[in-house]
């Protein structure tokens, strides 16, 4: 019955975001003063959604995956190269406002580390892999966001990303939950007790991804209530990102003649976003800029959207099992 509940739970799970979307909204437009209690949550729910996340892969395995250089070098490839000049391309569709920029190349040049593992997962991708190749990927996006803001918006915006936001972000919402998943695995290979406090976390990565969204919808709902119109122009190349980064995944897959577990965890690692990690910069931005986080968080409405449909069209066509349906769909490998 466990087993059962916890797979109706994965299965159902974009109807808990839902719920949780739905009452923040309602919180947000109804009880708006609400918002200043709910901010400060923001960070400690992001550090218990990262650490129950980092707790459904065995770190034992881990050690295994870094040996898949190949992999390490295309998803870092992928997010820190190819995604930036796409990035830049889709945003020349914009309304060319700071306010507005700032918090799409914010969100859209930093992967994301969370919730990618689960969808991953639910597509039968190689979730080790990402799971892998997520301290580099938190570490590199860190270092290369500054640089890539002041190259795409000049120096009067990056000036603004200072070291310490990052350094909290890393350390509280990454360094301190990836440690304790850790020890907490550790435990359990030694302790009853400690597997049986590793199974209860089990049941919270998705009623945490709720959470997470009511409370930062909610929180800053308020504040951007009256530019719908503004954030709204953001949809369209949010959406296109969705589709273009799934097919410039693959096609890089297949160049590198990758199975079709590594495959869909390229997809998944070069469309996913760090929206919920990277909000806590985003808050820390001047008032000018008080748009830049609602900018962030509409990417995550978008995206969680956006993986209901890739779930199910990255195994079925664009990565299928199949091998010869996989080789079909490399360039230059059907004939």
């Amino acid at each position: 019955m466990t087993a059962l509940s916890k797979q109706w739970i994965q299965h159902n799970q974009v109807g808990i975001y839902a719920v949780g979307v739905i009452l923040a909204i309602a919180v947000g437009l109804g009880l708006p003063s609400a918002s200043s209690v709910l901010e400060p949550l923001i960070n400690p729910v992001l550090a218990v959604l990262l650490y129950v996340t980092f707790l459904e892969i065995p770190f034992v395995r881990i050690r295994r995956a870094f040996r898949n250089g190949r992999f390490m070098a295309a998803a870092l490839g992928m997010n820190f190269i190819v995604v930036p000049i796409v990035v830049f391309g889709l945003t020349r569709f914009l309304p060319q406002e700071p306010v507005i920029l700032v918090g799409v190349f914010m969100v859209l040049l930093t992967p994301y580390i969370d919730y990618v593992i689960t969808f991953t997962e639910l597509a039968d991708g190689d979730a080790e892999q990402i799971t892998a190749a997520t301290p580099a990927l938190m570490l590199i996006q860190l270092l290369l966001l500054p640089l890539y803001l002041w190259l795409f918006m000049g120096q009067q915006v990056a000036k603004f990303i200072e070291a310490g936001p990052f350094i909290e972000a890393f350390v509280v919402i990454i360094a301190l939950p990836l440690t304790l998943a850790w020890a907490t695995e550790y435990w359990a290979e030694r302790s009853p007790r400690g597997q049986s406090w590793q199974s209860a976390m089990g049941w919270l990565p998705v009623p945490m991804m709720g959470a997470t969204l009511f409370v930062v919808i909610a929180s800053q709902l308020p504040r951007v209530q009256d530019s719908i119109g503004q954030i709204a122009s953001v949809v369209p190349v949010y959406v296109a990102f969705l589709v273009i980064m799934p097919l410039v995944g693959r096609l890089v897959a297949g160049v590198l003649g990758m199975n079709a577990g590594e495959s869909r965890a390229l997809v998944f690692t070069s469309v996913t976003r760090n929206s919920l990690v990277i909000l806590p910069l985003a808050l820390a931005l001047p008032s000018g800029y008080a748009l830049a986080p609602a900018v962030v968080v509409t990417q995550t409405l978008v995206e969680l959207t956006g993986m209901v449909v890739l779930t199910r069209v990255v195994p079925t066509w664009l990565v299928p099992d199949s091998p010869d349906q996989f080789l079909d769909l490399d360039v230059g490998e059907s004939d």
